[in-house]
């Protein structure tokens, strides 16, 4: 598990290397093998996760076993849709500025039911404020061509990867502490989408 000694050795880029492996070992069953109750008392006093994840709150995508990442490693705040607000702001504020994370990971799922509302324009209860930060989106796949529903999965991936996009914007324009230190390059911000039926995690706009 981390350490303040292995926080500090690593690079945002060693971190995002660290997750695409450990997500091809869990595509592949090779997952780590973790003595859990050692865990536990180690991590009883004091934290240093290298990483944190802000994730839809979907139960199909579980984050720590989809990155093969242990108790400790990382910081995971998941809402519907991963959207942010003041609130997942100052979570990862904390994550980066106080507990030493190096890179903020958005990642967004395939059949993702928060972005197929916002399609939807559904409005039930508070469900309907939370679906309006998903629907910027919606206009950043004007140049989609197809059919523009829910029922269209290649539509639902355009809105899905371009509301991770959107949300990384959200948190480089909202939260000045975040980008200035992105600009230093303190910490990383990037972008994944999680496909559901092969258990594979993309990483947006990287080479």
């Amino acid at each position: 598990m981390m350490t303040k000694e292995n926080q500090a050795g690593l690079t945002p880029d060693d971190i995002l290397h660290q997750f695409m492996e450990g997500n091809k070992r869990f595509q592949t069953g090779k997952v780590t093998l973790r003595a859990f109750n050692e865990h536990i008392s180690q991590s009883s006093q004091e934290q240093f996760p290298k990483a944190v994840v802000l994730s839809c709150i979907d139960s199909r995508v579980p984050v720590e076993h989809v990155l093969d990442q242990g108790m400790g490693d990382i910081f995971v705040c998941r809402v519907a849709g991963n959207i942010v607000d003041e609130d997942q702001l100052g979570s990862i504020e904390f994550a980066c500025k106080l507990a030493g994370a190096k890179l903020v990971l958005v990642m967004g799922h395939q059949h993702c039911g928060a972005v197929k509302g916002a399609i939807e324009d559904v409005q039930i209860g508070n469900l309907g404020p939370l679906l309006a930060k998903i629907k910027p989106a919606i206009g950043m796949c004007d140049d989609f061509t197809g059919e523009k529903s829910s029922a269209n999965e290649a539509f639902v991936r355009c809105v899905t990867e371009n509301n991770v996009r959107n949300t990384i914007n959200q948190i480089r324009e909202r939260s000045p502490i975040l980008r200035e230190m992105e600009e230093s390059g303190e910490i990383d911000i990037v972008g994944a989408y999680y496909c559901l039926e092969a258990g594979q995690v993309y990483f947006l706009d990287r080479a």
